[in-house]
C-alpha cells in the first residue's frame, strides 16, 4: 500500500468515526460558525480595552444591529513584575487579563452562554521610559486580542441546536 493510500485510508476512517459521533465540524454549513456569523450584537465597549475587543469580535464575527443574539462582556486587566536586577529594577512585566461574557437571546433575554476567559501577556521594560510605555500598550493590545479570540473559540462550542 502507498503512502498516498494509508492518508486516503485513515482520513476516510477519521471522517467516518467522528461522523458516527455526532461531530460536526465549527465551519461546516450547519455548524456553530455559521450560526453566529453576522448575528450577534455586540454592546458598545467603554474602555479602550473593551474597544480592541470589540473590534476583533466584529472582525471575526460580523457586526449586526439587529441580531437575535446579544453579547455583554466585561475586561479586568492587572499587572505584575516578573524578572529584576541586583538593584531591585524591574526588567520584564507581566499583564493579565480576563474578560467575563454573557450571551442572551435577543428577543427573550434568556441566557445561552456565559463565562470568564483569562490569559496574559508579557514585555520587557529595559529600555527608556518611552520605549517601556510603548511596550506595555502593546502588550495590553496583545492580550485582548488573545482574549476575544479565546472569547470566539468559546463560543464555537456551542451546541448549534441551542442558537436562534
Amino acid at each position: 500500500m502507498s503512502l498516498s493510500d494509508r492518508r486516503t485510508f485513515l482520513i476516510a476512517g477519521a471522517a467516518s468515526v467522528l461522523g458516527a459521533c455526532g461531530f460536526t465540524p465549527v465551519y461546516a454549513p450547519n455548524g456553530t460558525a455559521s450560526k453566529l456569523d453576522g448575528r450577534i450584537f455586540i454592546e458598545e465597549p467603554n474602555t479602550r480595552d473593551e474597544y480592541i475587543v470589540t473590534r476583533q469580535l466584529e472582525t471575526r464575527l460580523g457586526r449586526s444591529d439587529p441580531a437575535p443574539m446579544t453579547l455583554a462582556f466585561s475586561v479586568s486587566v492587572g499587572s505584575a513584575g516578573l524578572g529584576t536586577t541586583a538593584t531591585g529594577s524591574t526588567t520584564r512585566l507581566h499583564t493579565y487579563g480576563s474578560v467575563s461574557y454573557t450571551l442572551k437571546n435577543a428577543l427573550s433575554e434568556a441566557p445561552i452562554d456565559s463565562g470568564v476567559i483569562n490569559n496574559f501577556t508579557g514585555y520587557s521594560a529595559t529600555g527608556n521610559t518611552a520605549a517601556t510605555l510603548a511596550a506595555e500598550r502593546a502588550a495590553r493590545e496583545r492580550l485582548m486580542t488573545l482574549l476575544a479570540d479565546q472569547l470566539i473559540d468559546r463560543l464555537h462550542l456551542i451546541d448549534p441546536a441551542l442558537l436562534p
